[in-house]
């Protein structure tokens, strides 16, 4: 009996601890993402439909900063060389927009594309990514 009311004790307290932890633990993330800046796209996927080999497109990806903090954009990388990403430097304010600046040369490509733009910023999580999709034909 003694032996049953010790262990029944002992796993009390390890409950008592994990909760514990848990929440501090929570409390400490909840506030740390609550205070940070949110990359939120109008669009996360532009569909430029069907050009001709050769042909360069442009397209503007707006977004909003819906968070509390200045949201500041440290890089944005394009999954192949053909695509080049332009972002704002200066920080975005909450509640202001801006847009990142995407130009896709398709010299040299062909067939169905999906070129994806990589965000890195002070948000959680630290990147978003965006798509940059469509057909290159022969002329």
């Amino acid at each position: 009996m003694r032996k049953l009311l010790l262990a029944l004790m002992a796993a009390s307290m390890l409950m008592v601890a994990c909760n514990h932890g848990t929440g501090s633990t929570a409390s400490n993330d909840a506030s740390s993402t609550a205070d940070r800046a949110v990359l939120k796209f109008e669009k996360e996927t532009h569909d430029f439909g069907k050009i001709k080999a050769g042909d360069i497109v442009n397209y503007e990806f707006k977004f909003t900063n819906t968070g509390i903090s200045p949201l500041i954009i440290t890089n944005a990388v394009a999954s192949c060389g053909c695509t080049t990403p332009i972002w704002p430097k200066d920080p975005i304010k909450p509640g202001e927009s801006g847009s990142i600046k995407v130009t896709f040369n398709s010299k040299g490509k062909m067939g169905l594309q999906d070129k994806q733009i990589q965000v890195t910023a002070n948000t959680n999580p630290p990147t978003n990514i965006v798509h940059l999709i469509g057909e290159v034909v022969l002329n």
